[in-house]
């Protein structure tokens, strides 16, 4: 909105040629999310424990420490990064950039779908919440329309195609369809990724700012011709707005964590993992940089399949791999502290971070 308002005057006020620059515009909405969450984050967590009670109801079958140590805890804290990251979006970015847009209405509706699940599982006292088929069902056909509207912006020649990393001009063509069901999987995948990982304190949102620095990095130098041509990746015109966002999410995730540091004051619940998750694998769709949030955003990857294995292990042979799962549930069980184990996946995270970074160059 600003830039839209000011850069046009330009000719008349020089210093606002300022907001031509992404880099400029991007420290802007990272300060700008920063800043309005610590302004609202206690008035907003007030507010949630007033109305929530005895605050999220802790499952029966996970860690029994939990039912003492984050009991009457509220939840639903995911609106003050919603809000946080949309009023910098809107103020920062340039919003005839439909990008922007598309990212953004994910990021609103599966924040939508996280609200309505925390607010039954607060006000029924069920820590199920909505229907896990209704959600899934609800998010695919977002996904989906997401992907297509992707589709129609993005240029002719990468339209349908998947980028390989590491390996330079290689695309695998998917076609329309193809590409609408590999987009779901990455957007809703993702969601569901970094919500499965959100189950202590400050051990999602830290790597989900990682994450967002990373794909900030990669939108900039995805827009930007001449950057996409040195690198060897594909240039997407006008995707290097979406580092806007991005950096607003790092705001909004660093004035989430001063909040959700052990103890957490406020969980992000559902209104905030499935959010932030679908955004980061929309953005991923936009850049063409799918397989790459499979390396940044690693540790979700490994916290789902620690899922995945445990319920056929015991499917298939009555046996657990795992203590409990997802992963940071069986390293709890084995009698590592809750600081110890965010702190160590954050080290693993930051490390896949730069992993994929670094697939920018390797080519």
């Amino acid at each position: 909105m600003i830039y839209n308002f000011l850069y046009p005057l330009a000719d008349v006020f020089t210093p606002f040629n300022l907001f031509r620059y992404l880099t400029f515009r991007s420290i802007g909405a990272f300060l700008t999310a920063l800043v309005l969450s610590f302004l609202i984050g206690g008035g907003l967590i007030r507010w949630l424990r007033s109305k929530q009670g005895q605050g999220q109801p802790i499952r029966e079958d996970g860690p029994a420490s939990h039912v003492v140590t984050k009991k009457g805890t509220p939840t639903m804290g995911g609106l003050l990064i919603l809000i946080a990251l949309s009023v910098a979006t809107l103020l920062w970015a340039d919003l005839t950039n439909r990008y922007i847009w598309i990212v953004l209405g994910v990021a609103v509706s599966f924040g939508a779908i996280g609200m309505w699940d925390d607010f039954l599982k607060v006000t029924k006292r069920n820590p199920k919440g909505v229907a896990g088929k209704v959600k899934f069902a609800i998010s695919i056909v977002i996904a989906a329309g997401a992907a297509y509207a992707v589709a129609q912006v993005s240029p002719t020649p990468l339209r349908y195609m998947l980028a390989v990393p590491v390996l330079k001009d290689v695309f695998v063509p998917l076609g329309l369809v193809g590409f609408i069901a590999f987009a779901v999987l990455v957007i809703v995948g993702t969601s569901n990724a970094v919500n499965l990982t959100d189950g202590l304190d400050g051990l999602a949102i830290g790597p989900v700012i990682m994450a967002s620095a990373v794909f900030a990095l990669i939108a900039y130098a995805v827009g930007n011709v001449i950057y996409a041509r040195y690198l060897f990746v594909p240039h997407v015109p006008r995707s290097g707005e979406l580092a806007v966002m991005m950096a607003a999410l790092v705001g909004a995730g660093l004035g989430f964590l001063w909040f959700n540091a052990p103890p957490a004051m406020v969980f992000m619940g559902d209104t905030g993992s499935l959010s932030i998750g679908g955004a980061l694998g929309a953005v991923a769709v936009v850049t063409k940089h799918e397989i790459v949030l499979s390396i940044v955003g690693g540790l979700f990857v490994l916290e789902t399949i620690s899922v995945i294995v445990q319920v056929l292990s015991f499917k298939w042979t009555g046996k657990r791999i795992f203590r409990m799962a997802p992963l940071h549930h069986h390293f709890e069980q084995k009698g590592w502290a809750e600081p110890t184990i965010v702190f160590r996946f954050w080290i693993i995270a930051a490390i896949l971070s730069m992993i994929g970074l670094a697939t920018l160059k390797l080519r």
